[in-house]
């Protein structure tokens, strides 16, 4: 794993696979006071630009799009499963693109790797307070 690869998530904090181990949608929905979103808000914030930053970092896009809902949120249960599967195969894809990158999506994924260590601290902080942090272990 180059350096690259361990801003994407899991050596400078705990990975996003920790993060999101046995997450459900009644914790990832459930509201922290004075907090204005979710662990499931957040989580769709992270997926969402992280497929923005991919397409344009894989050359599948040529500009971030200008209709992109940053904060999409989340409507239910199924929604929640199917961002974690986004999340996860994002994460692997973006490793995968940081293994040897061209100068533009070096530059993109190292973007994309300090906003998502933003994101993925909100969400560590978030599951600390509801009281549902990750255990040990995988």
């Amino acid at each position: 794993m180059n350096l690259l690869q361990g801003a994407l998530g899991g050596t400078s904090f705990p990975g996003p696979e920790r993060l999101l181990r046995d997450l459900g949608w009644e914790d990832a929905s459930r509201p922290v006071p004075g907090v204005p979103y979710t662990l499931a808000d957040s989580l769709a914030h992270l997926a969402v630009t992280a497929r923005a930053s991919l397409d344009l970092a894989a050359g599948r896009a040529s500009a971030w799009p200008e209709d992109l809902d940053p904060w999409p949120g989340v409507a239910d249960e199924a929604a929640f499963r199917t961002l974690l599967a986004e999340l996860r195969l994002g994460l692997t894809e973006a490793r995968a693109l940081a293994d040897s990158p061209s100068d533009r999506a070096r530059d993109i994924l190292t973007d994309l790797a300090a906003h998502s260590a933003y994101h993925w601290g909100q969400v560590a902080l978030l599951r600390r307070v509801l009281g549902v942090w990750p255990p040990e272990g995988e």
